[in-house]
């Protein structure tokens, strides 16, 4: 999609400093953090959100990421959090993950 901003990451029309990338997906810093780690696990195809997957398998994938990052950042034990906004609800309309941490039981969206 030619105005879509993680099209145009992807595309490298705008610059990103990606954690990860492959093929499929790239992981980068969300530009607007609410916790000390925030970052966007965003597959490189142009997808709506959650309601306009076609490919079941992407889902599997960005966890496979998520894990990875998780992993890589030393995240377990400090708290985490996992968040997909869809329907209308997403600043951008192009389905991603955000991954958030430190984050406790307690911690308020």
């Amino acid at each position: 999609m030619e105005t879509c901003v993680f099209c145009k990451i992807a595309n490298k029309e705008l610059p990103a400093t990606f954690l990860y990338q492959d093929e499929q997906v790239m992981v980068f810093n969300d530009i607007h953090p609410v916790r000390e780690f925030h970052v966007l696990i965003v597959p490189k195809t142009h997808i709506v959100d959650t309601g306009a997957v076609e490919e079941i398998g992407i889902f599997a994938k960005l966890f496979e990421i998520a894990k990875k990052v998780i992993t890589q950042e030393k995240l377990n034990g400090k708290g985490y959090r996992i968040v997909i906004n869809g329907g209308g609800a997403q600043l951008i309309d192009h389905l991603h993950l955000h991954l958030m941490a430190p984050v406790t039981k307690t911690a308020k969206m």
